[in-house]
């Protein structure tokens, strides 16, 4: 994956969490686990995108 697109898809995401973050209300426990949430899928992403984490792409979610 070139850089350009990794750096234009981390914009995306962290524009993403700020408006929700912003705009929609929640309690604040809820907006700590979600964010919680996406920094962890976030740095499973990179870890896999990088190599560093080759068993997330043996993980199957369905059929």
């Amino acid at each position: 994956m070139p850089l350009i697109q990794l750096l234009e898809v981390l914009i995306v995401v962290g524009v993403l969490l700020w408006l929700v973050n912003r705009f929609i209300p929640m309690q604040g426990s809820i907006k700590s686990i979600l964010n919680g949430v996406v920094i962890i899928v976030v740095v499973l992403w990179l870890l896999n995108v990088f190599g560093l984490f080759h068993s997330l792409s043996r993980i199957r979610v369905g059929t």
